[in-house]
């Protein structure tokens, strides 16, 4: 007796269209339903707080990855206004990011500044395709120990780019390679500027001292607390750049400074300007495009995820309409000389803190850069890049997860290879290397860990007590794919002497390919050699339509697959299958 199948899904007239492209909605539109005074008066406080905060990160982020500070402000008042204005998130802010730092650096020393550009616009149009091919989703599930593994090695790499400015070696420019930069502090490490040391770690000092206003006690009972919670709404970041510039002002201290290595910010926006673009080049730009685009897939939607934990009444965010919004922020900002962009974790955890509520905060953020730019450009000539050096020391320290190296005894050999290679593969070599092989190594791992699952087990005794003499029951737990095909292939051989009937409960059967489905031919061939019948009893749905598609159904014969285990073991057995001599 054979199961009825599923009936197969309407077509025609009557059937539900399907939309293959995500539809192309910013949040801002449903934001700004209802929006009233005091949600714009939370939402301009908030962006004013994180355009102060952005400002020391933008140039410091632009600097370390080998590009002039005014390209990095430039990235985050471009991509920020179109992520906020654009993206599938309320509080994501968008801008230059720490994690692309090492990646920038590497494109540029290799292929150029010109071809960096190229790059991200290619990137963008990636990042676009994947939005609207509703692949966000699918970014998002990329393993948490592959995330830790290239974010705690980006994090090193930030930290060892940083030493050369820390130190105030007169290194013209550092190699991107990890071994050679360490080679080459090394061989400088008699040239130490005491000036700029003490000054990069009197900035670290302060960052890291600084009053927090999230961490800040609820009810201040003292006069001292107040004060804190008062400071604590100036960024620590801008208290230690203005402090340093002055200092060194002051004291006439021989550092290098922004002016001194860049010539200043200019005190206009560029003019659009599209960059030299070949095919063949672009060719030569296919490895650092899926760099770019994979990497500011995941660092957005793991800040978005972030600020959705952050709010947990308020809606999630829409990962499709994110990556469409950072894909068209990076095809827009190369042409204003930018470099890439994604969404800030820091940055948003603070929007988030200060009370923002829409997309508004974002914009008013990427305006309140630009007021900077318009305004105060010229002030930025005096910051010493030892100052900047020491923030982002603080912000590599914050960026990785230390702890989990120390929890690393806790879990199984497969989440500590794959985070442990990550790593190491980040650092020796490049984030695109590790991600690949990170991967694989997680499938690899995944499917060894399916294999395991999958048990060949025999019939509980009291249903064992109940088959007719001959017959031997075999239950199936785990999904039957090439992992585990291997646990099949014995079975035959393990069978009694006796046995004229072999009945497989695939009750538990999870799922089954199509080397799964082969596995099980197999064994009907070479039972049926033997002269021994195979029934299937309690086939799942997915199974079993595999079963009848593959014409296997047929092959074995209408009475061999059964609804229940009785009931396959109490059918007469037919003459084509008795064993030789009956």
């Amino acid at each position: 007796m054979s199961l009825p199948r599923t009936p197969p899904a309407p077509t025609g007239p009557a059937a539900p269209r399907r939309r293959p492209l995500h539809p192309f909605r910013p949040r801002l539109l449903d934001d700004l339903r209802g929006y009233d005074r005091r949600r714009l008066g939370a939402d301009i406080g908030a962006g004013l707080t994180v355009g102060i905060v952005a400002l020391p990160l933008a140039m410091a982020f632009a600097i370390a990855s080998g590009v002039k500070p005014e390209q990095g402000l430039i990235t985050a008042i471009v991509a920020g206004l179109l992520i906020a204005a654009l993206g599938g998130s309320s509080v994501q802010i968008g801008g230059p990011a720490g994690a692309f730092i090492v990646i920038v650096y590497g494109i540029v020393e290799q292929h150029g500044l010109t071809n960096l550009l190229i790059a991200t616009a290619l990137a963008g149009v990636l990042l676009f395709a994947m939005g609207a091919l509703k692949l966000g989703a699918l970014v998002r599930h990329i393993p948490v120990s592959i995330v830790i593994g290239f974010t705690n090695g980006i994090a090193v790499l930030i930290g060892l780019s940083q030493l050369k400015d820390l130190l105030g070696l007169p290194v013209a420019r550092m190699p991107a390679d990890f071994f050679a930069q360490i080679g080459v502090i090394a061989s400088h490490l008699g040239q130490i500027n005491p000036a700029a040391l003490a000054l990069g770690l009197a900035c670290l000092a302060l960052v890291v001292l600084w009053p927090k206003s999230y961490a800040m006690p609820a009810h201040p009972l003292r006069w001292h607390d107040h004060a804190r919670r008062l400071a604590a709404h100036v960024p620590g970041t801008i208290v230690a750049l203005v402090a340093a510039t002055l200092a060194a002002r002051a004291l006439a201290l021989p550092v290098e400074t922004i002016g001194s290595k860049f010539g200043g910010i200019p005190q206009t926006l560029p003019r659009p300007d599209l960059p030299d673009f070949s095919w063949a080049s672009a060719k030569q730009l296919l490895m650092p495009t899926v760099t770019i685009a994979l990497l500011g897939a995941i660092e957005s939607l793991l800040c978005a995820r972030v600020a959705d934990n952050l709010r947990p009444d308020a809606p999630r965010h829409d990962p499709n309409q994110e990556l469409m919004a950072q894909g068209v922020a990076n095809m827009v900002v190369p042409v204003f000389g930018g470099i890439p962009a994604t969404g800030t974790i820091a940055r948003t955890v603070t929007n988030v803190r200060a009370g923002a509520g829409s997309p508004v905060a974002g914009i008013v953020h990427a305006l309140t850069l630009l007021a900077v730019v318009l305004v105060a450009a010229p002030l930025a000539m005096g910051v010493p890049l030892a100052a900047l050096a020491g923030i982002l020391l603080f912000v590599a320290w914050n960026m990785g997860e230390w702890r989990e190296f120390a929890r690393l005894r806790h879990f199984m050999l497969p989440y500590r290879a794959t985070l442990l290679g990550t790593f190491v593969l980040t650092v020796v070599f490049d984030l695109t290397v590790a991600v690949e092989v990170g991967l694989l190594m997680a499938c690899g791992f995944f499917i060894w860990r399916m294999g395991q699952l999958f048990t060949v087990r025999p019939v509980a005794p009291v249903d064992a007590a109940a088959l007719p003499p001959g017959t031997v029951a075999l239950q199936l737990h785990g999904s039957l794919f090439f992992g585990a095909v291997d646990k099949l292939e014995p079975v035959p051989a393990r069978l009694p002497a006796d046995t004229r009937r072999l009945v497989l409960d695939l009750g538990r059967l999870i799922s089954i390919d199509t080397t799964g489905l082969d596995a099980l031919e197999q064994l009907h061939a070479t039972l049926r050699r033997r002269g021994i019948a195979l029934c299937l009893a309690e086939v799942p749905e997915q199974p079993l339509g595999l079963i009848h598609r593959s014409g296997f159904a047929q092959r074995l014969g209408a009475a061999h697959i059964a609804a229940t285990l009785r009931e396959a073991a109490s059918m007469p057995l037919p003459a084509a299958d008795l064993p030789h001599g009956h």
